[in-house]
């Protein structure tokens, strides 16, 4: 009797043992059914921080042609421009009007830089809360001109006058001709307030401006290849610490760059764009959905119909991951306080 009840017993805790397996098992997938049943027939806004037309709202729009079908559930994806102050409007606002779902994205780089130098457009935002989801590739920017016959090279630009575009405080371009004026001693006005990128490429067209200077390589290329072809846009320099192989000849800005407290500012500035073009969500937004939509934006980063259409239409492609990017960061909140200060000061000028 007693070895039937052992027998019994036993066979009882082998079928309860059976039936938590087979419940942690069935339970498992749970966590990802939540998402998908969260996703699907919604709708996901991707926020551009840059006006319709320029080459970060392309580089938007062809990542929302892919990136719904690798989220669970597929949701719809569109795209929204909110220009402003280069991105800090749309990073404000994800940061903290938009809901905090899983349902809103940007691509925006404001909250690398704006927070540390205080930009007169308002960083209302801790950068290390940021939901980042990684990047599609680093930029290759260069200070370039398509006006004024008297200034075609570095020297020239610090000896005759010219105008160049800005986005607004916090924009890369009115940082990059406030730093180049005091330290290297560029006769440049600033222009700045335009909307967006498409609208400075229409403005040096027009000759209102006569260039840029933190003007993307990559959008140059797709927005007015002609300029290139014919040689018609002049290259100053990289902003970079050194030269680019996709452009040997140009000079990198720091070759220029003799005193070692100014080389401190350049690598502070310089090193804010190695993110390229990053996306990222609110804060606080569910763990499995973050982590579903960092998934997804690293598969579509290796989507062989995403990569098609970025090598067609001459966008670049060099996917940072969101780890890598946590790492980006905290170097760069490294940087000493008094080269930070003295970065601000020059650029709130």
């Amino acid at each position: 009797m007693r070895v039937q009840f052992s027998h019994c017993l036993g066979g009882w805790l082998s079928g309860l043992a059976l039936a938590a397996v087979s419940t942690a098992f069935l339970a498992a997938p749970a966590h990802a059914d939540s998402v998908t049943e969260f996703y699907k027939g919604k709708t996901v806004t991707l926020i551009a921080g840059y006006s319709a037309g320029g080459g970060f709202d392309l580089y938007a729009r062809v990542i929302a042609n892919y990136l719904g079908k690798h989220i669970p559930g597929q949701p719809r994806i569109v795209v929204q421009n909110m220009p402003g102050a280069g991105s800090l409007r749309a990073a404000s606002h994800v940061y903290n009007v938009a809901p905090k779902d899983g349902t809103i994205i940007s691509l925006t780089r404001a909250p690398v830089i704006a927070p540390l130098l205080g930009s007169a457009g308002g960083a209302a935002f801790d950068v290390t809360k940021f939901t980042w989801l990684g990047s599609g590739a680093s930029d290759l920017t260069v200070c370039a001109l398509l006006g004024n016959p008297k200034i075609r090279s570095m020297a020239d630009a610090m000896q005759h006058p010219f105008t160049l575009g800005g986005l607004g405080p916090g924009s890369d371009e009115d940082m990059y001709t406030k730093i180049l004026r005091k330290l290297l001693g560029f006769k440049a006005q600033l222009v700045s307030g335009y909307p967006g990128g498409a609208e400075m490429v229409l403005a040096v067209e027009r000759g209102e401006l006569d260039g840029r200077c933190g003007w993307a390589w990559s959008s140059i290329k797709i927005s007015r290849p002609e300029w290139i072809k014919d040689k018609r846009i002049k290259v100053l320099s990289v902003l970079a610490l050194e030269r680019s192989p996709e452009l040997p000849d140009v000079p990198a800005i720091m070759e220029f760059v003799k005193a070692e407290r100014h080389k401190q500012i350049f690598r502070f500035v310089l090193n804010a764009q190695t993110l390229g073009r990053p996306f990222v969500a609110p804060p606080g937004i569910p763990e499995d959905r973050a982590t579903a939509l960092r998934k997804a934006f690293d598969d579509t980063m290796k989507d062989p119909a995403y990569l098609a259409e970025m090598a067609a239409k001459k966008l670049d492609v060099g996917p940072i991951r969101w780890q890598a990017i946590g790492t980006l960061l905290k170097d760069f909140y490294a940087t000493p306080q008094d080269v930070v200060d003295e970065t601000r000061a020059i650029i709130s000028e």
